[in-house]
């Protein structure tokens, strides 16, 4: 195994075409790449190629969207049918209350292993108290909580960003669960850009919080990040592309310029995923 690619979007047309209308082109223009459509058999085949696994991600945000989500019955599907190749993350929405923590037990009981949230895409607030018993019950379960932080390539360089709030993914607003729940698994997603050095100070601070540097290409990566990563935080960070809209090739081919060592590279794209996973 070359690495676990911790950030994967399902490429489908259901998801890109449907669910994603009117926001894919904006990705679009801000990752300046086209995004290719795929069936789950070509994105196995993808990611055998390459000996890499892929932590696939569900979405539901149907309550601020009005938009389908991308079932979580479908990701672990994905995973039964390629088992070697796939893990999967169900998703929630903070708004649905009550409906949101049962669907958690549910994530659980189809073998997931973790439960993607978006802030910015959801319009929730992650620090407000009432969604502990949504935290409470993933710690119970074991599940990992995977939140989106920083910017966002959707809505990015329209009129009011598409009505997307990204102070809603500020990395600050995760410190109050990550205290109230030290043995909740948090996974920040793409480094918290632009308030990355926010989130380096927490996860020095609490050891419950890792950092996936998907969402970018490596080397535009800020120097704060990659120092942290190849020194005090090498334990708490993973390897993830932001698939379909950043190649997981590409980012496997910069991270190899960057002058990292290799025994901190190895625990990068594989050792910190395995343990945080659970995974042999």
């Amino acid at each position: 195994m070359k690495a676990i690619d911790f950030h994967v979007h399902l490429p489908t047309p259901d998801w890109l075409d449907v669910s994603m209308r009117g926001y894919v082109e904006a990705a679009e223009t801000y990752f300046r790449s086209k995004v290719a459509r795929k069936t789950l058999d070509e994105l196995a085949q993808e990611y055998d190629a390459m000996d890499i696994v892929a932590v696939l991600l569900a979405w539901d945000a149907e309550t601020a969207t009005g938009r389908p989500r991308v079932p979580n019955d479908l990701v672990a599907e994905a995973v039964r049918m390629y088992p070697k190749t796939f893990v999967g993350f169900g998703s929630v929405d903070p708004l649905k209350g009550d409906r949101a923590v049962e669907d958690v037990d549910r994530i659980a009981e189809l073998g997931l292993k973790g439960v993607k949230l978006h802030p910015s895409l959801q319009a929730f607030a992650p620090n407000e108290e009432r969604h502990w018993p949504l935290y409470e019950k993933c710690q119970d379960l074991g599940l990992i909580v995977l939140f989106h932080t920083g910017t966002s390539g959707i809505g990015a360089g329209q009129p009011g960003g598409q009505g997307i709030r990204i102070d809603f993914a500020r990395p600050i607003w995760l410190d109050a669960p990550a205290a109230t729940f030290p043995d909740l698994k948090i996974v920040a997603a793409h480094f918290g850009y632009p308030w990355h050095l926010e989130l380096l100070a927490m996860a020095l601070h609490k050891t419950n919080i890792s950092i996936d540097i998907s969402g970018s290409a490596p080397r535009y990566i800020p120097t704060e990040v990659i120092r942290d990563m190849k020194g005090r935080l090498q334990d708490q960070f993973l390897f993830g592309s932001d698939s379909p809209f950043i190649q997981p090739q590409r980012c496997l081919d910069e991270l190899k310029t960057l002058d990292i060592p290799e025994p901190v590279l190895q625990k990068v794209l594989v050792d910190n995923g395995k343990r945080l996973l659970g995974i042999a």
